[in-house]
């Protein structure tokens, strides 16, 4: 008998990530690849797949194109993640992501997703109404497929009243979706920026811009990812800044992702603020040292929780 899901992630606009391994790739120049491989990507399937490595029950849900889904299939099945993702006609949209060990940089091409129609988006939201009969945590992460409204996301939380739902987002869909009161959001610092339409290059500017969205549309908490940095966890008692261990970088791709897997697993666990953004920015520095969404064994990840600096902040 399959295990309950406890976490429900939400990837409307999947991806097959390519991934090609460039030492010293220079654009305009003929490159010489030293590797490639093929994943199941896309934001909320890379948060499903950093849960299940954790040992945390999770489902998917999204749409798949059927003319590709068995990369998808596959992968759901070796991590153990229950598929309740929606076959649409025509294939997933592949994104390249060209990985340069030398200089630690990482160049994306993004190519355009799958457009789901009115009958199809019924269907997933129908699929979301039974997964919150049993299910209280949903993570709804990525961009949205084109033709989509950016309002989706708002519509969707709206439907999940009364679950916790983590949303991480960007543009006129996170705008319109912290509108419906979800529980946390993780913002990079320049969609932090844009959502509130101010700059926010310090920490007092972080801090404030994270309290004023807190206190306008009811949000219990907010992280704010800073890359190399770290993140800034904020709730409506205290504030730190987890900085991370220094590790050997091989691939930045689902660093965020890994982060937003490992607040999920935190809260669901009842940790404190702090000792969720030790495990979160433990989940990011160890996502970072592999290439594809996936973590090391679970007390690796402990152990590197342990060499997160911390600093409380005001």
């Amino acid at each position: 008998m399959a295990t309950q899901p406890r976490v429900v992630t939400l990837t409307l606009n999947p991806a097959v990530d390519q991934t090609v391994e460039i030492p010293g790739f220079s654009a305009g120049a003929v490159n010489r690849v030293r590797a490639s491989r093929l994943d199941a990507g896309g934001k909320g399937i890379n948060v499903a797949a950093f849960l299940a490595d954790f040992g945390i029950p999770v489902a998917a849900a999204g749409f798949l194109g059927a003319e590709n889904a068995s990369i998808f299939t596959s992968f759901f099945a070796s991590k153990g993640i229950a598929d309740h993702c929606i076959r649409i006609p025509g294939a997933t949209r592949v994104g390249v992501k060209i990985v340069d060990p030398l200089n630690g940089q990482t160049t994306d091409l993004n190519f355009p997703g799958l457009a789901p129609q009115a009958d199809e988006i019924g269907r997933l939201l129908a699929t979301l109404d039974e997964l919150a009969a049993a299910c209280d945590w949903f993570v709804l992460a990525g961009s949205l497929p084109q033709g989509v409204s950016p309002a989706v996301y708002r519509q969707v939380i709206e439907r999940l009243a009364g679950k916790k739902v983590i949303l991480d987002s960007s543009g006129e869909a996170l705008r319109q979706g912290v509108c419906a009161h979800p529980w946390l959001i993780k913002p990079n610092t320049f969609e932090l920026q844009e959502l509130v339409g101010q700059p926010v290059d310090t920490l007092a500017a972080i801090l404030s811009a994270a309290r004023g969205l807190m206190a306008t549309h009811s949000i219990a908490s907010v992280v704010v990812s800073m890359g190399a940095e770290g993140a800034v966890f904020v709730d409506e008692t205290e504030a730190v800044w987890a900085v991370p261990p220094q590790v050997e970088v091989r691939s930045t791709v689902g660093a965020g992702d890994a982060l937003v897997a490992g607040i999920t697993a935190a809260r669901l666990g009842g940790l404190s603020l702090a000792e969720s953004a030790r495990l979160a920015t433990a989940f990011a520095a160890c996502a970072v040292c592999r290439i594809g969404a996936g973590l090391p064994a679970a007390e690796v990840v402990r152990a590197a929780a342990e060499r997160v600096e911390l600093r409380r902040v005001q």
